[in-house]
C-alpha cells in the first residue's frame, strides 16, 4: 500500500497522473533517490502546473508541494487530530529519523465522521444534457441500424454509461437532445425506465454539437453540464464544477492531456531545401478536447434559433465578447471515446 503511495522526483507529471488514478487516493509523496520527503503532490497540484505552462514533461521534483504537513516518529491519535483540523489536511505522512515516510495516517484512519471533503458527495445538482443527434457515420454499419447513443459498450449502451456515471453523483435530470432515429432512443429508455428524469430535445434536422442548446436557453438556470454522447469521462465531476465556478468562467472545457513521441528524426528546413536543423524522435504534448463541457446558463441565448451551430462556435462568440474560456485537464486514462472504430475498440479492450 505504501509503495503505492511514493513517487520518485524525477518521475513525470503523466506518470504521476496515472498512479494518482490507480490508487485513487488523491496524493501521492515525493521522494529523492535515498527514499527521503521531498514533498506532496495532488491532482490540483498538477492542474496548476499545467494550467500555468508546464507541460507533461515536468518532474515531480518541479511540481510538488514542498512543504507538507509532516510529523516524525509516532504520534498520539489526538495529536495527528488536532494536526489535520488545524492544517485542513486530509493526510499525513509520518517519517522516521532520516526523512523516509514510515506509514501515512489518513483522515479515516482517525475519524468516523466530519470528513473535509464531504462536499464532494453531495448531489452535483446540476442538469446534464446529451448531445445525441449525430448519425455516427464514422461507427458504420453499426450506427445503420441503430444510432450512435445506442452502441453498446459492455453490457450497456454508451448513453447508458454515461448517464449512469453522472446519476452516481446525484444528477437526477438529464437532457437528450435528439434527431437521428431518436424514436429507438426514445423507446429504449422507457424499457430501461430509469429512476432519474429524462427530457427530450428533438431536432427536426440535424443542428450539430450546440445547436440543439437555444431552446433551453430561459428554461434551464444556473451552471449546466454538456457531453457527447460518445465520450466517457472518469474523473471528479464535483472538481470540474468547482473549478468552473472557482474561475468564474462562462465555459470550461474538460481536455486530455495527450502526450506524442514522435519515433524519427524531424527535419527543419528552410525556403530553398537546405536543412537548417534536426531533431531527434521529438515529443509533443497536447491538451485535446474531450467533448464535456460545463456551461453557464446565460449563455445559451447567443445561440441561434434552428441554425447548425457547433459548440466550438459558442466557445469562438463567448471570447470575441470577452467572456470567459478556461480548460480543465485530466489525464489521458481518464477519457475514453467510443465515435470511431479504433477507439471504440480500444475502449473496449479497456473495459473489458
Amino acid at each position: 500500500m505504501l509503495d503505492a503511495l511514493l513517487i520518485d522526483e524525477h518521475r513525470k507529471v503523466l506518470d504521476a497522473l496515472h498512479q494518482l488514478e490507480e490508487t485513487q487516493l488523491k496524493i501521492l509523496f515525493v521522494t529523492d533517490r535515498e527514499g527521503r520527503l521531498v514533498g506532496t503532490l495532488t491532482d490540483g497540484d498538477i492542474r496548476r502546473w499545467i494550467l500555468g505552462g508546464g507541460n507533461l514533461g515536468g518532474e515531480m521534483g518541479d511540481v510538488c508541494n514542498r512543504t507538507p504537513c509532516v510529523v516524525h516518529g509516532d504520534q498520539a491519535h489526538e495529536v495527528l487530530k488536532n494536526i489535520m483540523r488545524s492544517r485542513q489536511v486530509t493526510s499525513v505522512p509520518v517519517l522516521d529519523d532520516d526523512g523516509r515516510v514510515n506509514k501515512v495516517v489518513f483522515w479515516e484512519d482517525l475519524f468516523t465522521d466530519d470528513h473535509p471533503e464531504a462536499a464532494e458527495h453531495e448531489p452535483l445538482g446540476v442538469p446534464v444534457v446529451v448531445m445525441a443527434g449525430g448519425k455516427g457515420t464514422r461507427l458504420a454499419p453499426f450506427t445503420s441500424v441503430l444510432p450512435k447513443p445506442l452502441i453498446p459498450v459492455g453490457d450497456r449502451t454508451a448513453i447508458q454509461v454515461i448517464l449512469d456515471s453522472f446519476a452516481e453523483c446525484g444528477v437526477d435530470e438529464f437532457y437528450l437532445s435528439v434527431n437521428y432515429k431518436s424514436k429507438l432512443i426514445q423507446a429504449y429508455f422507457e424499457e430501461l425506465s430509469p429512476d432519474y428524469r429524462l427530457h427530450y430535445v428533438l431536432e427536426d434536422e440535424p443542428l450539430g454539437t450546440g445547436g440543439g442548446l437555444h431552446v433551453l436557453s430561459g428554461v434551464l438556470d444556473g451552471d449546466l453540464i454538456v457531453t457527447n454522447c460518445d465520450v466517457i469521462i472518469k474523473a471528479d465531476y464535483r472538481a470540474i464544477l468547482d473549478h468552473h465556478r472557482r474561475e468564474k468562467n462562462d465555459i470550461t472545457m474538460v481536455v486530455s492531456l495527450r502526450n506524442y513521441d514522435i519515433p524519427y528524426g524531424i527535419c527543419d528546413i528552410v525556403d530553398n531545401g537546405q536543412l537548417c536543423a534536426m531533431r531527434e524522435k521529438p515529443s509533443y504534448n497536447f491538451l485535446v478536447n474531450t467533448g464535456l463541457y460545463v456551461l453557464s446558463s446565460s449563455i445559451l441565448g447567443m445561440i441561434p434559433c434552428q441554425q447548425f451551430y457547433h459548440l466550438t462556435d459558442l466557445i469562438d462568440d463567448v471570447r470575441q465578447k470577452g467572456g470567459r474560456v478556461g480548460v480543465f485537464p485530466i489525464s489521458d486514462t481518464a477519457w475514453m471515446d467510443t465515435g470511431e472504430w479504433q477507439q471504440y475498440c480500444e475502449t473496449m479492450a479497456r473495459l473489458a
